[in-house]
C-alpha cells in the first residue's frame, strides 16, 4: 500500500518545488500557507541563471523580471563591477510565489491559505486555530518562521543579525544608477543588496549585526541615514525610498542542519542558511523541495536526504560564509572591492562556486 501523501507547511519556493515534483509524479500533496494573499517575502528577489534552469524545470512560465547581468561593489570609497557568467533576473517574491503556487495548484497539490502551524510535539502538529494534524510525512519549508519543538538554533548574543528591506520606487534615474547590476554595499559590521525588479521598482536589503544596529538605538531609520552619509552611493539609492521597511531578527546566517526527526524533510531555511549576499537563496529552497520530493518517491528516508542536502550545500554556504565575514570590515571589504576590480574573472567564479549543485 503507497505510503499516505505527504504535508507540507510553507508555500515559498521550497515548499511549492516540493509540491510541484511530487504532484507531476501522481502525489497529491496537502501545502499549508500562513498568508491568506500571498505576500512580497523580505529577500530572495534575485534568479540567477541556475535558478531560471530549475524553474524551467518546474514548468514555471511568464516571469517579468529585471535583467541582471553583472556585479557592482562598493566599500568605503572603494568601487568594482564584473560580469556574472550568465544573464540572470530580479523578480518580486510575490511574483515568484504567485507562480509557484499556481503550478503546485495545477499539477494536483492541494493549498490551504491562511493556516499557521504553531508547534511540533510527538508527532503532531498544532495550528493557530488548535486542529492538531499527524502527518506520516512532514515537509517543513516554513522560511525564516521557526515552528516551536523543530525551531532552528538562536545565533549566540553577539553574534545575531537582523534583515531589514526597504522598497525604491521605480524612477528612470534610479535605472541609471542601477542599471543590469546586482548591487553589493559593504560597511562594518553589514552590508546591503540592491537589484532592479519587473517596472523598475527597487529592492534593497540589509543584513546587519543586531550590535550594529544597537549602537543606533535600534532604529532601522537612524542606521540607513548613517550608512548613507559613509556611502554616497548608498545615499543616491535611498533617494529613491519607499515609505516604511520591513525587518525580520536573528537570522542564522551560515546554519545547516545535519539530522532531523523520523519523518521530518526539512527543506530551504530550515534546512541551511546561506548569506544573502551570495544571491544562492531561492536556489538553495527550489533544490531542496526538488531532492527531498525525488527522496520520499524513492523511499528515502528523512535523515538520509537531510545528509545528502548538507553536503551539497557546505561549500557554497562555506564559501558565502567566508565573503561575508571578510566584507564586514573596512580593511577587508576593500580586499574584495580590489579582488572584483583587478580579477573580474575571479568573482564570476565566486559566483558559480556559490550555487548548488542538484
Amino acid at each position: 500500500m503507497r505510503r499516505s501523501d505527504p504535508l507540507i507547511v510553507g508555500g515559498g519556493p521550497a515548499g511549492t518545488a516540493a509540491a510541484i515534483s511530487l504532484g507531476v509524479s501522481g502525489v497529491r500533496p496537502i501545502l499549508l500557507e500562513r498568508q491568506h494573499v500571498t505576500g512580497d517575502a523580505l529577500c530572495g528577489g534575485f534568479l540567477s541563471w541556475r535558478t531560471l534552469e530549475t524553474l524551467g524545470r518546474l514548468g514555471i512560465e511568464g516571469l517579468d523580471g529585471h535583467a541582471i547581468d553583472r556585479l557592482r561593489v562598493f566599500a568605503g570609497t572603494a568601487t568594482a563591477e564584473a560580469r556574472l557568467p550568465h544573464k540572470a533576473l530580479g523578480v518580486s517574491r510575490q511574483q515568484l510565489d504567485s507562480l509557484l503556487l499556481a503550478r503546485a495548484e495545477a499539477v494536483g497539490a492541494g493549498i490551504e491559505r491562511g493556516v499557521t502551524v504553531r508547534e511540533w510535539r510527538n508527532g503532531m502538529l498544532e495550528t493557530a486555530d488548535g486542529t492538531r494534524l499527524s502527518p506520516e510525512t512532514l515537509f517543513l519549508a516554513s522560511g525564516k518562521h521557526d515552528i516551536r519543538g523543530l525551531a532552528r538554533p538562536r545565533p549566540e548574543a553577539g553574534t545575531q543579525s537582523l534583515g531589514i528591506r526597504v522598497r525604491l520606487s521605480a524612477h528612470p534615474a534610479l535605472t541609471r544608477l542601477v542599471g543590469g547590476a546586482i548591487e553589493l554595499h559593504m560597511f562594518e559590521q553589514g552590508y546591503c543588496g540592491v537589484e532592479l525588479q519587473e517596472g523598475g521598482r527597487g529592492n534593497l536589503c540589509l543584513a546587519v549585526r543586531k550590535s550594529r544596529l544597537t549602537d543606533y538605538g535600534g532604529d532601522p531609520e537612524a542606521l540607513l541615514a548613517a550608512w548613507a552619509a559613509e556611502s554616497p552611493a548608498f545615499g543616491d539609492r535611498l533617494t529613491f525610498r519607499e515609505k516604511g521597511c520591513d525587518a525580520i531578527g536573528a537570522v542564522p546566517y551560515g546554519w545547516i542542519a545535519r539530522e532531523t526527526l523520523p519523518g521530518v524533510f526539512r527543506l530551504g531555511d530550515q534546512a541551511a542558511v546561506i548569506p544573502s549576499l551570495s544571491g544562492e537563496g531561492n536556489g538553495i529552497a527550489l533544490a531542496s523541495g526538488i531532492l527531498a520530493a525525488n527522496g520520499w518517491l524513492a523511499g528515502e528516508p528523512a535523515d538520509q536526504f537531510q545528509t545528502r542536502l548538507a553536503r551539497a550545500t557546505t561549500r557554497p554556504i562555506g564559501i558565502a560564509s567566508w565573503l561575508w565575514h571578510w566584507g564586514e570590515h573596512a580593511d577587508t571589504a576593500r580586499l574584495v572591492a580590489a579582488g572584483v576590480r583587478f580579477a573580474p574573472w575571479l568573482a564570476a567564479r565566486f559566483a558559480e562556486w556559490t550555487r548548488i549543485a542538484h
